[in-house]
């Protein structure tokens, strides 16, 4: 099965806290602070890969984490950075924010990378905090928290031409014809549930992918059957190729289908409404009424579109319709990306150093990552570090959201289960 879509869960590593340490060394009864820094914690990263066609490995495994920094040691001895971890994804994976619905990255091109999520800063040890006044100060910052996103994934398949046309009006076979790709070819009145995907080389011409896209019904556009899923997989190419049974052999109207999957496309994209199309009169061997394939030429010539007749199953000549796609793709430029530059913006998650305070029977209750961190990284027997304590709470402004609720001189202040009477 061919999934284009996939949510993933990544979180990057932690920080290494930093370390508090005092050299100990024999005749040196005073030695100064040495504590190491924390390693950088690894970050997560998105990676494009040529080589791979689908989004299948996320059916499996969608939990990522990249390493935390380790904690950083004494005698000014630094921790170990944690390693990045990076996760390959297919070219035209569009890369999107769970929460916020916005638009990560647009993977077009073979190894391009984002940093999805940013690992922790290590801390910095108390070798860092020596003053001329404090000579041994007994604090050091903690590592930098990890961030943690949920992504959607969404792939949509890059190529420069697409064949378009209901269900078993001969694409496959003409995909086959023209390529090197071998898909699964037979009389199916159900539609494929992947595109195949083709290179074509012909004569001097630079080479172009066609893209087999799965048949679609009526009624697409507003996601029946697998409308939506297939629709996305012909947002980017170039050029479609709609391929109509001029034998409607089927009991099918070719005129009646290419307006039904027309309208279906203008639905759903305005974009792919305009794309230039070449229409190819498939099973043409089938019709033994001369004027009937001259007719249905005409018809859709009145609808400004390019005509070849041919028989693919029956390996006709195909140089007529390779001619008219290089012809056509030489006077299209280069898809633009489907979301624009200015779009395709870095959404960074939102910052770790945030708290809540939440009042209940008499008592200002202070949580948060950024808080417990910080309450794990001070000795509040010491005096400096009680002052490096309170500096840390009034910068990032818990003093200020306290006042704000309206707390007064003497209440009591609860952070993870230590209690502190305010004073300002």
């Amino acid at each position: 099965m061919f999934i284009d879509k996939a949510l993933i869960f990544i979180k990057s590593g932690k920080g290494g806290d930093g370390a508090v340490s005092f050299r100990r060394e024999k005749y040196v009864p005073n030695g100064g602070p040495d504590g190491g820094d924390g390693g950088d914690g690894g970050s997560v990263i998105l990676k494009s890969d040529s080589a791979i066609t689908s989004l299948t490995r996320f059916r499996y495994e969608r939990k990522f984490a990249a390493e935390n920094g380790e904690a950083g040691g004494s005698n000014k001895k630094s921790g170990r950075s944690g390693k990045d971890l990076i996760i390959k994804v297919p070219v035209g994976t569009v890369v999107f924010d769970n929460d916020t619905s916005h638009i990560v990255f647009d993977f077009t091109e073979h190894d391009q990378t984002i940093v999805a999520a940013k690992g922790g800063k290590g801390g910095q040890g108390n070798q860092h905090y020596a003053t001329a006044t404090r000579q041994a100060p007994k604090f050091a910052k903690p590592g930098g928290e990890a961030e943690e996103r949920t992504l959607l994934l969404e792939l949509k398949t890059i190529a420069d031409v697409g064949l378009i046309g209901f269900p078993n009006v001969g694409k496959s076979t003409l995909l086959s014809r023209l390529t090197n790709a071998k898909p699964k070819i037979a009389n199916y009145h159900f539609t494929t549930l992947s595109p195949n995907l083709g290179i074509v080389q012909y004569k001097n011409a630079d080479e172009f992918v066609l893209a087999d896209i799965p048949g679609l019904i009526e009624g697409a556009s507003q996601g029946a059957g697998l409308g939506h899923e297939f629709l996305r997989h012909i947002e980017r190419v170039r050029l479609l190729v709609h391929v109509v049974d001029a034998s409607q052999s089927e009991g099918r109207d070719a005129l009646n289908d290419y307006d039904i999957i027309n309208q279906e496309l203008g639905e759903y994209s305005e974009k792919l409404k305009l794309l230039r199309q070449i229409v190819v009169l498939n099973k043409c061997d089938l019709v033994e009424d001369e004027y009937k394939i001259f007719s249905l030429r005409s018809r859709f010539k009145e609808k400004n579109a390019d005509v070849i007749c041919l028989s693919a199953a029956a390996d006709q000549s195909f140089e007529e319709l390779l001619d008219l796609i290089v012809m056509r793709l030489s006077e299209t430029p280069k898809a633009p990306l489907y979301f624009t530059q200015e779009e395709i913006i870095y959404h960074a998650p939102a910052a770790k150093d945030t708290f809540d305070i939440n009042f209940a029977d008499g008592i200002y209750y202070v949580t948060g990552p950024m808080i417990k961190r910080l309450l794990g990284s001070v000795n509040l027997d010491d005096s400096e570090s009680r002052a490096y304590f309170q500096r840390v709470l009034k910068n990032k402004g818990v003093f200020e959201e306290l006042e704000r609720m309206g707390i007064k001189e003497s209440d009591t202040v609860d952070i993870y289960g230590m209690e502190f009477e305010y004073y300002k």
